[in-house]
C-alpha cells in the first residue's frame, strides 16, 4: 500500500525512508478516548479484538507503544487470510477467531470504507467518524458518530436488542 501510494503521488521512496514510515505506523498515539473506553468496555465483559490490515508484527507493535495490548482477547491481522479488508475473507477472520457468528460481532470502523466492508459482510456495523468526512455513498452503518462515546451507546443498545 505504501509503494502504491507512493507510485501514485510520482515518488520514489529509499529504502530507509519506506522502513521509517512503516515504523511510524508502530508509534501511533491512540485518540484521549481510547484508554478509558477500552477500560469500562473490558469492565463490562466485553470481547475485543482489533482486526487490522496490518502484518502481526505492526499490529503488535502499535498496541504495544501505545499500551493497548492487554485489552484484546486476540490480535487479529488480515494477513492470515492473505487478503485486506473491504474483502469478505478479512472480516471472517472475526468470527473465526472468536468463534461468534457475525451477527454477533459489533465491527467499529475508523473509515468510512471499512464501514462499508463490515456492513456488507453482515457485522452490525458502527462508524468512529472521528475526521467528520463525509460518508460513503455505498451502504448506511447500523450507527455512526464522532467519538467511543456514541460507540459505546451503540454497543449497550445493540446488545439489549
Amino acid at each position: 500500500a505504501l509503494l502504491y501510494a507512493a507510485n501514485a503521488r510520482g515518488l520514489t521512496l529509499t529504502p530507509e525512508q519506506r522502513g521509517s514510515l512503516i515504523d511510524a505506523y508502530s508509534q501511533l498515539e491512540p485518540w484521549p478516548d481510547t484508554h478509558d473506553s477500552l477500560t469500562a468496555w473490558r469492565r463490562a465483559g466485553l470481547r475485543l479484538a482489533p482486526l487490522a490490515n496490518y502484518s502481526p508484527t505492526m499490529l503488535e507493535r502499535l498496541l504495544a507503544n501505545a499500551n493497548l495490548s492487554d485489552f484484546f482477547e486476540t490480535q487479529i491481522s488480515t494477513d492470515a487470510a492473505k487478503t485486506f479488508k473491504p474483502s469478505p475473507r478479512a472480516y471472517a477472520l472475526g468470527e473465526s477467531r472468536l468463534g461468534l457468528h457475525r451477527e454477533e460481532i459489533a465491527f467499529a470502523a475508523f473509515g468510512g470504507w471499512d464501514a462499508a466492508g463490515a456492513k456488507w459482510f453482515g457485522f452490525p456495523t458502527f462508524w468512529v467518524n472521528r475526521l467528520g468526512v463525509p460518508q460513503e455513498q455505498l451502504i448506511e452503518p447500523d450507527g455512526k458518530g464522532p467519538t467511543l462515546r456514541e460507540l459505546a451507546e451503540f454497543v449497550s443498545g445493540w446488545g439489549a436488542a
